[in-house]
């Protein structure tokens, strides 16, 4: 059975700790489980998951306040009112073309709406033309701004929710 869903504290500590243990040399993912961790309890985020047989395997999250790490006070992504900004949205390759991170986005996308939400922001990686094709498609459509992280240019885009 497969679901997409709100995380619940041991969805995150599933998801995080295989995180780590699949990436043992680059001590940010322990330094980033600790921060997603956090902003959940404190209602700063909010992760959707994809649990297949019980097991989470793909994952995506909603930063609601400018206050978490990955936003750095870039109100332009996400203001703490009406803008969030979608963060680590990814599945297990196993799971990958199977429309699990379409649903899951839908169920962000409600969660989003129910709570006020109306304009939802994702950044991609410009060498991945593959995932800025997916968001365009899902709508991701008005480009915001750029920004160069971790090495890399990353390009951020909006969608306006109806």
């Amino acid at each position: 059975m497969i679901c997409h869903r709100k995380a619940t504290l041991e969805d995150l500590e599933t998801l995080w700790d295989k995180n780590i243990r699949e990436n043992p040399d680059d001590s940010r993912y322990i330094r980033w489980k600790r921060q997603f961790v956090d902003d959940n309890l404190r209602g700063a985020a909010a992760t959707f998951v994809i649990v297949a047989d019980g097991e989470p395997v793909g994952e995506g999250t909603l930063l609601l306040s400018p206050e978490c790490r990955a936003i750095r006070g870039r109100t332009a992504l996400c203001d703490g009112l009406s803008t969030a900004n979608i963060n680590a949205l990814r599945v297990q390759q196993a799971w990958e073309g199977q429309g699990h991170i379409s649903r899951l986005m839908k169920a962000m996308e409600a969660y989003a709406r129910s709570i006020g939400i109306t304009r939802l922001t994702i950044g991609v990686e410009a060498a991945e033309t593959r995932n800025l094709a997916i968001y365009l498609h899902w709508g991701f459509d008005t480009f915001l701004m750029h920004e160069e992280e971790d090495g890399a240019l990353v390009l951020y885009y909006g969608k306006d929710l109806e």
